[in-house]
């Protein structure tokens, strides 16, 4: 079984949550058994592993951003910077808001997070529509950085954001395609 097949194997479809029609992909799973969630991150330390396409930091957006991006980060022996939602850090911070199906979201950042010129993996866990994603890009190139790829476990292409990030020019990195939402 190949690493996509085996991880996809192992992320739990909850249907009609948080809504009627919804599959949400739940990929806690992933994270409780040691072997999997050995599997998950060494799928992404071994690609950016890579010299020319090593990070200089690692972003993780709030929340499951956090759980993958700090492990790669760790592994990599580079930094993490969390992006976090609204009124949650403490320091002087940069902001963006997006557009939510209902509504809309605002992240933030430490602007002593990332230097003019660092290359930045952004991760999270999934690509839906790519809002989320976005936001973070733009709050890193705020600071200077350059966000060399977006990387996520899951993506949900029929939502779109997958190509409204490449559209952008983000380059993405993802490990396993559900069909539907």
């Amino acid at each position: 079984m190949d690493t996509a097949a085996y991880l996809r194997s192992h992320i739990r479809t909850v249907p009609d949550w948080p809504a009627p029609g919804v599959q949400f992909r739940d990929i806690t799973p992933l994270l409780q058994d040691p072997k999997v969630f050995r599997v998950l991150i060494d799928a992404f330390v071994h690609r950016y592993m890579d010299r020319a396409l090593r990070p200089d930091v690692v972003a993780g957006l709030d929340a499951r951003g956090f759980i993958i991006g700090s492990v790669v980060a760790y592994e990599l022996g580079v930094g993490f910077v969390p992006i976090r939602k609204k009124g949650k850090l403490p320091f002087t911070t940069v902001e963006e808001t997006y557009e939510l199906e209902y509504g809309s979201a605002t992240v933030e950042l430490h602007t002593d997070a990332v230097k003019p010129g660092d290359r930045v993996l952004l991760i999270d866990d999934l690509i839906a529509t790519g809002g989320t994603m976005m936001a973070g890009k733009k709050l890193l190139e705020k600071l200077g950085a350059t966000v060399m790829e977006g990387a996520a476990i899951v993506t949900l292409p029929e939502l779109g954001g997958e190509q409204r990030l490449r559209a952008a020019g983000l380059p993405l990195y993802t490990l396993v395609s559900f069909d539907g939402h």
